[in-house]
């Protein structure tokens, strides 16, 4: 694999080990998540160097309300704050930023500051930041589910031939192309409701590394990796023409 073929990757990663990183070195859990929070900003600066075009990260799970709720609201105020801190930074670097996940359970201050960051950035052609904030990857499929229904009854009523494909139910995942490389620090190794139907073929890298410390070498690292692999999607190698020609004899 070339730089040209992977010159525009969707990388998804899931940012796990903040808490673990903060009591290993003796602070609160919560003091990971800033620095968690720096991680994020660097890595950002360095995906478009790495021939990454679409960068999605899990900030925050629908299963992550179950945490402590001083936990939880500390996220909900690093969320705010680290887009009213990025924002401008990612306009100044054509970051375009969009949220996926849901809003009707966030603080309103929250979701003022995502639809702000959404509008401001919207023109941003060098890097396409996805953050997953309240999401879950079940709880998508499911939603996209009932409008395909929808979408195939209304169909059906208006006697138009229509067919669901893989790429018009992708469509009504929100913009959800295929997923090239998943990334998870910390050691875990689980997909956790994250992007269960564009990581179909994702190449899974698992790294002991914790959020906190992972740094753009690391991400270059897993994006060499990728390099080396043979990504097949089901199908088996094309041998070269001298071999076929053999096996046709």
């Amino acid at each position: 694999m070339n730089f040209t073929e992977q010159s525009n990757l969707h990388v998804a990663i899931i940012m796990d080990g903040n808490g673990r990183w903060a009591t290993a070195r003796g602070l609160p859990r919560v003091a990971g998540h800033p620095a968690g929070a720096e991680a994020l900003r660097r890595i950002v600066e360095a995906a478009p160097g790495c021939g990454i075009g679409a960068l999605t990260v899990y900030a925050f799970s629908s299963d992550n309300w179950k945490r402590p709720p001083y936990e939880v609201d500390a996220l909900m105020s690093l969320l705010g704050c680290y887009l009213a801190r990025e924002t401008p930074r990612c306009l100044a670097q054509g970051v375009r930023m969009t949220i996926i996940g849901r809003r009707d359970r966030l603080p309103a201050a929250l979701r003022a500051a995502m639809e702000h960051a959404e509008s401001e950035t919207r023109h941003g052609r060098v890097l396409k930041l996805r953050l997953a904030i309240d999401y879950s990857a079940r709880d998508a499929i499911l939603d996209a589910s009932s409008r395909a229904a929808g979408l195939q009854n209304g169909l059906r009523d208006a006697a138009t031939p229509h067919r669901l494909t893989r790429e018009r139910f992708g469509a009504l995942l929100g913009e959800a192309r295929p997923v090239d490389i998943l990334i998870r620090t910390g050691g875990e190794q689980r997909l956790s409701d994250f992007l269960l139907w564009e990581c179909a073929y994702a190449e899974l890298i698992f790294t002991k590394t914790m959020w906190p410390d992972f740094s753009p070498l690391d991400l270059r690292r897993a994006v060499a990796q990728y390099a080396q692999r043979e990504r097949r999607f089901g199908a088996i190698p094309q041998p070269p023409p001298a071999a076929r020609e053999h096996w046709l004899r």
